[in-house]
């Protein structure tokens, strides 16, 4: 029984010795078992120390979805330091905002990121080291040697309560990140609260994870729910619907974690492979909204059930979703898990409003997060009365379902990643051309959203849709890069001067023939 009054290093050692033979992680044609699982993150936890990491550090962890990120994440925590996981989408100058905030000692990287770990290495302060998982370079880890040894890790006094396992940096609406600061205690408590609410089988369930285990569902539902319950991961670094379907198939997976973009390009696959996908029991949606149209469509398609679910960052992230083997209500995001509390709240204090009324959504339990790293201005605003205030606006039915009705900041959110308009906009300033910038989302069947910029030029300049893009495909993350451009004469602005964004979402509309003129 995973209890949060214990550190994540001795509840995946509990599981390991419960489950020592059993499957932990399947990657292509190699399997790990827990013992051996438990052994090589113990030999990487003693190598660290070795290294000079020591509790409460903090380490960066740069690797796609792969047996290294698992041995490297379990690792970390078991040397008593804190995981920084990197965003793979985002560019270096970002990720070394990310490590320099974090105080980052360490960034372990996988080799085929070699050339970007040099660049961090050089514009990082903090960084005392980088090793490379598999690579050859002077930095290179033996990985063979050394996850091959029998070196127990450093002996920790554990505080869980108070201890942080992982920072996950998320942005707010200034376009700085910000580091959630989720401890040891956060994460076990969700993660027993995910087990039940989601109906999981201990040492039974197999689990497709293709979600990036850097995002905060991922490495909760994905990673640490599966493998503090005896279950068997299976890591895909790229989503592709065939090599998911067949991926599936192969190894006989029983829950498949996926944003709602996922669910809309698996609707492509051909009739017949409906039958590969015959193994799920069910599976689960996050990151974004579910149209409800894809729901029924892909459990029509499939005959397998998507239940949708919810949660910001801050809450390790899953406060609510929709009952495994209960009633399923689409459009919703369903009821709190166990031990996690939500209500529909108003701009002052947090009394809950009426049924059905609009409000902001408010959580409180043992999820939530210790706070934002050396932000406490941050933090105090994002709390209130010991309930945290997640920015979304949403309502309660008379059932206890909750539903996001949307967001009080701007934030975009792409294939379940956060985007932040202001990030963009910046960027935008940044190309000489440019004289105003502002980005707005814009739903999307395919993507859930998709960023949109508009912009005027300085008066003479000339400049191209194109030239614009390109500009910010140096720039930006992939998936930050606008899907669409346009070029006004000048932006809508108010008395003051502030840019209208509600007048170009107007716009957007009007050219989508969601509203007329």
């Amino acid at each position: 029984m995973v209890s949060a009054m214990q550190s994540l290093a001795h509840a995946f050692k509990a599981s390991a010795s419960q489950y020592a033979d059993r499957i932990a992680v399947i990657s292509g044609n190699d399997r790990l078992d827990y013992q051996t699982l438990d052994r090589q993150s113990d030999a990487f936890a003693s190598a660290l120390a070795k290294m000079g990491v020591s509790t409460g550090e903090r380490i960066g962890l740069y690797c796609m979805n792969s047996p290294f990120f698992v041995i490297a994440y379990l690792g970390i925590i078991k040397a008593g330091a804190t995981v920084v996981p990197i965003n793979l989408l985002i560019n270096t100058n970002e990720m070394a905002f990310i490590l320099t905030d974090a105080g980052a000692k360490g960034l372990v990287h996988h080799a085929v990121f070699a050339e970007q770990a040099e660049q961090l290495k050089t514009s990082v302060a903090s960084l005392a080291f980088t090793l490379s998982m598999s690579g050859d370079g002077e930095d290179a880890l033996l990985w063979e040697e050394l996850v091959d040894t029998d070196s127990p890790p450093p002996t920790i006094e554990w505080h869980p309560q108070e201890d942080l396992a992982v920072i996950l940096y998320t942005s707010g609406t200034t376009g700085n990140p910000k580091g959630a600061m989720l401890t040891h205690g956060n994460l076990l408590a969700n993660v027993s609260s995910v087990k039940q609410a989601m109906q999981w089988r201990p040492g039974g369930d197999t689990v497709l994870v293709v979600l990036p285990m850097f995002h905060a569902f991922a490495a909760t539902v994905g990673l640490l729910t599966p493998l503090l319950y005896g279950c068997t991961i299976v890591p895909l670094p790229r989503f592709e619907p065939e090599l998911v379907a067949k991926t599936i198939y192969a190894t006989g997976s029983t829950i498949f974690l996926g944003v709602p973009s996922m669910f809309t390009v698996l609707l492509r696959l051909k009739p017949e492979r409906a039958a590969w996908l015959e193994s799920l029991r069910f599976c689960i949606s996050g990151g974004a909204a579910l149209p409800v149209e894809i729901l029924r469509r892909f459990e029509a398609q499939f005959g397998k059930k998507i239940y949708e679910g919810d949660g910001p960052t801050e809450c390790g992230p899953v406060t609510c979703v929709n009952p495994v083997g209960g009633l399923g209500k689409p459009g919703t995001v369903g009821l709190p898990i166990p031990d996690v509390e939500m209500r529909i709240i108003g701009e002052a204090g947090v009394t809950p409003l009426p049924i059905g009324d609009v409000g902001e959504i408010a959580v409180r339990g043992p999820n939530v997060m210790k706070g934002y790293w050396n932000q406490p201005e941050a933090t105090a605003e994002a709390f209130r009365d010991g309930w945290f205030l997640t920015g979304d606006l949403g309502t309660e039915d008379e059932d206890g379902y909750f539903s996001i009705v949307d967001r009080k900041k701007d934030m975009v959110i792409v294939n379940g990643m956060n985007v932040y308009p202001r990030m963009i906009e910046e960027t935008l300033y940044r190309f000489a051309p440019i004289n105003e910038a502002a980005v707005v989302g814009e739903p999307n069947d395919l993507h859930g959203e998709i960023p949109v910029a508009y912009v005027s030029l300085v008066a003479g300049a000339e400049s191209s849709e194109a030239d614009i893009r390109a500009w910010c495909r140096e720039n930006l993350g992939r998936h930050q890069v606008p899907r669409k451009i346009h070029i006004l004469p000048e932006l809508p602005k108010n008395a003051t001067g502030k840019i209208l964004k509600r007048e170009l979402r107007k716009q957007g509309e009007i050219e989508r023939g969601v509203r007329d003129l």
